[in-house]
């Protein structure tokens, strides 16, 4: 899903993961692009935040999935994964507030694929509260609470710093990566990983 006509092709769900070979170089403006003013970090120091802005609604973000979970599952233990739904307009804010209200809750471990699933295989429109809210109660959720979590202050400011980190790392496009707050990787299928290996590395020498 491309905010604007920014066409990368993502391979299906279910590729196998490439050997992590060293990549000396990744190409600059065409694998990633280099930040020129550095986005906001939430990983203490010492260790390297990536991000992964993705959207519900993305079939390139539910196609990657499975990718980043193998990655995630081999990653070293100085790296931070931290996952962020994009508002590229104000239809995605209903998104955002599902994922971080399922954070909230303690139930996005549980239910954050079966939202990809429900979207990309059963096509369920998860993306308007009425249909998210009476979905989210088909999972054993009680409709009241979750009603209060979604329509929360503090899970709409969530969706306000989601959409400002975003912006911070100049997100055209889902599935991207953000690494260390200082480059940022659009989608290119498994070599997304392999480029966001090699910037980790070099995100490490300060």
């Amino acid at each position: 899903m491309y905010r604007r006509d920014f066409t990368l092709s993502l391979l299906a769900a279910g590729t196998a993961l490439p050997a992590l070979a060293q990549r000396v170089a990744p190409k600059e403006g065409v694998e990633f692009q280099r930040l020129a003013k550095r986005a906001p970090v939430g990983a203490p120091a010492g260790q390297v935040e990536v991000v992964e802005f993705f959207a519900y609604s993305c079939v390139h973000c539910f196609n990657f999935e499975p990718l980043l979970e193998d990655w995630e599952k081999r990653k070293p233990a100085d790296v931070v994964l931290r996952r962020v739904p994009v508002g590229f307009s104000p239809a995605f804010e209903p998104m955002q507030r599902l994922f971080y209200a399922l954070e909230a809750m303690d139930q996005l471990g549980r239910l954050h694929n079966a939202v990809f699933k429900a979207i990309h295989v059963d096509r369920l429109p998860l993306t308007a509260p009425g249909p998210i809210t009476d979905w989210v109660v088909r999972q054993g959720v009680d409709r009241a609470k979750f009603g209060e979590v979604f329509n929360s202050g503090a899970i709409a400011n969530k969706a306000r710093l989601a959409t400002a980190l975003q912006d911070a790392y100049a997100i055209e496009g889902t599935p991207a990566l953000g690494i260390a707050g200082r480059f940022t990787v659009p989608g290119q299928g498994p070599n997304t990983l392999v480029v966001a290996n090699a910037l980790i590395a070099e995100a490490r020498k300060g």
